[in-house]
């Protein structure tokens, strides 16, 4: 068998101790280069994944993971569709819902908002609603009583909080002896949540379903029902399939439609940062370059021997290609190894870091979401070092290439 010597000559030259100093650092620049990288590149990936994480569960647990509606106007008999979707495997809970434009008023203070009208026995079987309230209930919702749930950012923007009364105007026209008014209906706040997220906690108003069809004058009709799935993530092929088999034309939309743009931006980022922090990585390693050069200048008169011993061109190159991806290696290594260490700890390190500096870094008043989630997954540390490694055996082409043109006469020349 063969020995591969290419190998053995390779490490050995990684091993020895070199006559030049200025090498030697070099390639331990380029070994901390790359693990720094990797470590940034690891812990920012989980930190977007944890983001969004947060953001698609406080997104969905006011959201749903798909709804059915008529296809024009209201939906009507709604009790049978929920039963049919019940029939699906794939299908946790349904809940009906009446969903409207409104106009909340508060003394001589206005502000538009989203009406939501829902059951409060079945909405929490479809959402996180009844966890986030701050103040009061969601079960206070009963049909005749006209109370109105607010989100948090709307009741401080209104002053209100529960007991007082509030007027609701919807874009709807009542005639009267004394003209077209718009309709409107006085309600009690009775209760106030706070989801984390601007869009509801300062756009949405929960009422009981009832008094939203009566506000609107839907009879029984609702403007649909709202699903909950097994996994959020079979939404487009639940969707799909009850499209399908539904008896009717309804429409079927899920979550990942209705927020196409906002996870397609999240997306759009995490690759912008994959891409701006993997060149980190490629100076590190291109640092490789130098290094290897330098190390072919100095090993001119023992790459003449090896030739002269026999050693093919190839050989002597993957003799340095072999020297140059150790480095890529334990680096690599090196920056997996930190990386995920500091993924796994973000959390906690990050008030430490606050503590001991006094300084917020996501504060509460600015940003909803005020520490820094992680969510590591093993595809995203699995693709870096792929990344790494790779760029690693590309800087080792060119330097193991000059080495393979050595021509021994010229470089035993003057030994």
């Amino acid at each position: 068998m063969r020995n591969p010597y290419e190998l053995f000559a390779g490490l050995r030259y990684t091993r020895a101790k070199r006559r030049n100093h200025f090498i030697s650092f070099i390639s331990g620049a380029s070994m901390v280069g790359i693990a720094i990288g990797v470590t940034a590149l690891i812990t920012v990936l989980s930190v977007m994944n944890g983001f969004e994480r947060e953001l698609r569960e406080r997104i969905l647990g006011m959201a749903s993971h798909a709804t059915i509606s008529a296809y024009r106007g209201q939906l009507e008999g709604w009790e049978r569709v929920a039963e049919a979707a019940r029939a699906h495997p794939d299908i946790e809970a349904v809940a009906p819902y009446v969903e409207g434009e409104g106009m909340l008023r508060m003394g001589q203070d206005l502000s538009g908002t989203m009406l939501r009208g829902v059951l409060p026995e079945q909405e929490p079987t479809v959402s996180d609603i009844g966890a986030h309230m701050r103040l009061g209930a969601l079960d206070t919702l009963q049909a005749g009583a006209y109370n109105i749930v607010l989100g948090w950012e709307l009741a401080q923007a209104l002053g209100v909080a529960p007991g007082d009364k509030i007027d609701l105007m919807i874009p709807s026209a009542s005639i009267t002896p004394a003209g077209i008014l718009p309709r409107f209906r006085r309600f009690t706040v009775s209760g106030v949540f706070r989801v984390g997220m601007y869009e509801f906690d300062r756009g949405l108003v929960l009422i009981h379903l009832a008094d939203a069809q009566t506000l609107y004058r839907m009879g029984s009709g609702v403007t649909g029902v709202r699903l909950k799935l097994h996994d959020m993530f079979r939404a487009p092929q639940v969707s799909r399939e009850l499209a399908e088999t539904l008896d009717g034309v309804y429409f079927v939309n899920d979550w990942t439609r209705s927020h196409a743009n906002f996870f397609r931006a999240v997306a759009t980022e995490k690759i912008v940062m994959f891409i701006i922090l993997s060149l980190i990585v490629a100076v590190a390693a291109f640092n490789i370059v130098s290094t290897l050069v330098m190390v072919v200048q100095d090993k001119q008169s023992d790459i003449a021997i090896l030739r002269t011993l026999g050693a093919r061109p190839r050989s002597i190159m993957a003799i340095f290609m072999v020297q140059g991806s150790i480095i890529g290696l334990i680096g690599t290594l090196l920056g997996v190894i930190g990386g995920i260490s500091l993924a796994l700890n973000v959390e906690t390190l990050v008030p430490l870091i606050e503590a001991a500096t006094g300084q917020q870094f996501l504060s509460p008043d600015v940003y909803y979401i005020s520490d820094l989630p992680s969510e590591l997954k093993s595809s995203d540390v699995a693709r870096i070092a792929a990344l790494s490694l790779a760029l690693g055996l590309v800087s080792t082409l060119y330097p193991a290439w000059r080495a393979s043109r050595v021509q021994p006469a010229e470089a035993l020349r003057y030994e």
